[in-house]
């Protein structure tokens, strides 16, 4: 069944077109609040808090984007309160790091490893970076430059303008040339 026909359904009471729908968005919703959690058990917290929003505001959806950019944004939502429900604070604030944008962390491409084994030490120090992002840049960051959503759509699972979002992810880029720089320089 297509989608459209099946969030019809599932919006009139029909369980099995609900059921079908969490079925194809699990492992989408489980891997987005994975990335933003970085923690197994918060994700599938994260994952069961969407799924009980979505049905619970599945009458809701209009329809104007995406029923992924819709749960992106459920997602986002959640991972946001439970962080800030935490306090966890190890991350690094971005707002006023100027700093971030000097040449000096300016990669020179030339030193970067290219060998499997140095590939995934790179991936190691990127993954390393991105958790030091605090929530509301690193979800940015996800969803533009690992999921692969537009700006607009980004900016519409994120509750944000286009200009708030390419702020975020322009500081969350720079933080992470910084680390990734300043881990290959030592």
């Amino acid at each position: 069944m297509e989608e459209k026909e099946l969030i019809f359904q599932a919006q009139k009471g029909d369980k099995k077109a609900l059921s079908e729908l969490v079925k194809r968005y699990e492992q989408t919703v489980y891997n987005f609040s994975f990335k933003i959690c970085r923690d197994r058990n918060k994700a599938e917290h994260i994952m069961q808090e969407t799924f009980y929003s979505m049905i619970k505001s599945l009458h809701q959806f209009d329809g104007n984007s995406k029923l992924s950019t819709w749960l992106y944004r459920i997602v986002a939502n959640h991972c946001l309160m439970l962080a800030r429900k935490l306090k966890n604070k190890n991350f690094v604030p971005l707002e006023n790091d100027d700093d971030l944008y000097e040449d000096k962390y300016t990669a020179d491409w030339s030193k970067i490893p290219y060998k499997d084994a140095e590939n995934e030490e790179l991936k190691r120090v990127l993954d390393e970076a991105i958790q030091k992002l605090s929530p509301e840049y690193r979800m940015i960051f996800l969803l533009r430059d690992v999921e692969g959503l537009s700006t607009e759509e980004t900016a519409k699972a994120a509750d944000l303008s286009v200009p708030a979002v390419k702020s975020r992810l322009h500081r969350a880029r720079a933080f992470l040339r910084k680390e990734i720089t300043g881990a290959f320089s030592r």
